[in-house]
């Protein structure tokens, strides 16, 4: 049975007893997460919208793809969505799934849906109350040559940036 040491915002953090494969018992530390979502928007001209948000456990402002946790309920594609428009402020007319992944298995269930978004268009953003975002405009290349140069070091967003930008 799970020990519950902390419930918030992120998740649940707790002890849980596992039987590894080997038959090992042992209690490993997990933080039980409801999974989040994180889109690509790619403008009509080949250019990319990134946000260089606040990350207080990152040391400070960091570059990457707009995303957020799924709310209860909440299906992975309309939170990608959501999450575009409060905090890149676009909208957008195609959004096309591009992957799952998980994002640090040893010690969190959580998963992160990627998403690329076009046909864009400007609305309003709405960012959340305790973010920090600052929103740039790049091309394509030059955002590969960011992540190449150890600029953008978040991992999902990579992984989708790469997917998004270099498929055939």
């Amino acid at each position: 049975m799970t020990r519950v040491l902390h419930r918030g915002r992120v998740g649940s953090f707790g002890i849980e007893p596992v039987t590894l494969p080997n038959g090992m018992a042992i209690e490993l530390e997990i933080l039980r997460h409801p999974g989040a979502a994180a889109v690509v928007p790619v403008h009509a001209d080949g250019s990319v919208t990134l946000i260089r948000q606040y990350r207080h456990a990152a040391g400070g402002m960091i570059w990457e793809i707009p995303a957020g946790k799924l709310e209860p309920g909440e299906l992975p594609a309309i939170c990608a969505g959501r999450e575009l428009e409060e905090e890149a402020g676009v909208a957008c007319a195609e959004l096309r799934h591009l992957t799952t992944i998980f994002t640090t298995p040893g010690f969190t269930d959580e998963v992160i849906h990627l998403y690329l978004a076009t046909g864009l268009t400007e609305v309003p953003a709405r960012p959340e109350a305790d973010e920090v975002i600052e929103r740039h405009r790049f091309a394509g290349s030059e955002v590969l040559a960011m992540i190449r140069r150890g600029e953008i070091t978040d991992g999902k967003s990579i992984c989708a940036l790469f997917l998004a930008l270099t498929a055939p």
